[in-house]
């Protein structure tokens, strides 16, 4: 039998990330995973940061330089609400007859292409994330200008006319 933990146990591995983030001054997404592991949790990259932008963790500062990974208090927004708060994120929302491409600040796109499926849109069938582009795709019956004029008001990009 493994020593490691079934990563299907989701609240118990994000109960980890929260304990060791509160308790550790934690830099780096390999450095959390060599903690979790010695807790006994056996994670992939992909789970890790799907975690990390479900618990609202964020990067902070510190005085002394360097960042670290720190959560609020307060639960983190879902829906609509944390596409919002990503829109310092967003450098370009643009569209075709066929899909939306979104432009974000480097290594960003990850976490907002999970926001925008999570936010489960009516709009959006679904996103393809690189570093910094997504390429995200109308949902049937919508055309791609009303999911990027969505995107845009959520994003806080309104075009000015």
């Amino acid at each position: 039998m493994s020593p490691y933990r079934s990563n299907g146990d989701k609240a118990a591995r994000q109960e980890a990330i929260r304990r060791i983030i509160r308790a550790h001054a934690v830099s780096t997404q390999e450095e959390l995973g060599q903690l979790l592991a010695r807790e006994g949790f056996d994670v992939t990259q992909a789970t890790l940061s799907r975690d990390l932008a479900q618990l609202g963790a964020m990067r902070v500062s510190l005085p002394e330089g360097g960042t670290v990974y720190g959560l609020e208090d307060a639960p983190p927004p879902t829906g609509e609400d944390r596409l919002r708060e990503l829109g310092e994120m967003i450098l370009s929302v643009d569209d075709n007859e066929m899909l939306v491409v979104v432009r974000t600040r480097p290594g960003s796109a990850p976490l907002v292409a999970s926001a925008i499926d999570h936010a489960r849109l009516l709009e959006s069938m679904g996103t393809i994330a690189g570093d910094d582009t997504i390429f995200a795709a109308p949902a049937r019956g919508k055309s791609a200008r009303t999911l990027s004029r969505k995107l845009k008001a959520l994003f806080g990009k309104e075009e000015t006319p």
